[in-house]
């Protein structure tokens, strides 16, 4: 970062007209590239079983792509996961935040993109743990795999025939993991 880089705090960047898919990392401004038809079709498929499992139990509540979690202070970091959840006990009584929620979501799932290598997801995956994320899924839809990632453990890698589970996290949640992907 250069010493003439003006950086920018999450609320400046909330209220930012005509900006496409970004984050804020460490206070910069870093622009995406759209997605896929794959992803948002993976999106939706994991999305919409997982919102309904949660709306139906009360276990609090489901963020669809592109929300917004401010994870750093100073310089800010607010990065959107494709999918998130908050549990009941995190979820303040007047309401869920109009601006980006402060703090880390307590699930967090990235669906992998073309573009994306399998160091910046697992880098990815380390800070939404670090940020105090308790259970993060990285979707592979090249590899039709999810890996999992929990505080002070080592990944684990499942396989299309396996049960995604929600775990403590997202308690009672469980689908195959080939449900999440379109059918070839």
């Amino acid at each position: 970062m250069s010493s003439s880089t003006t950086l920018i705090t999450a609320e400046q960047l909330i209220r930012m007209p005509n900006l496409g898919r970004c984050e804020l990392i460490n206070g910069e401004i870093i622009e995406m590239n759209a997605a896929d038809a794959e992803h948002g079709v993976i999106i939706v498929r994991l999305s919409w079983r997982l919102g309904q499992y949660i709306e139906e139990t009360g276990l609090g509540v489901a963020f669809g792509a592109e929300t917004g979690f401010i994870v750093e202070r100073d310089p800010d970091t607010v990065r959107a996961p494709d999918i998130a959840f908050i549990s009941q006990d995190r979820c303040p009584t007047d309401g869920v935040p109009k601006e980006f929620w402060p703090g880390a979501p307590d699930l967090a799932v990235e669906v992998m993109s073309p573009s994306d290598t399998a160091a910046e997801v697992h880098e990815k995956a380390g800070m939404w743990i670090a940020a105090g994320t308790k259970l993060v899924w990285i979707v592979s839809p090249k590899q039709r795999t999810v890996t999992v990632y929990r505080p002070a453990s080592q990944p684990t890698t499942l396989a299309a025939s396996d049960l995604l589970d929600g775990e403590d996290v997202v308690p009672g949640f469980q689908r195959s993991v080939a449900e999440i992907f379109p059918k070839r």
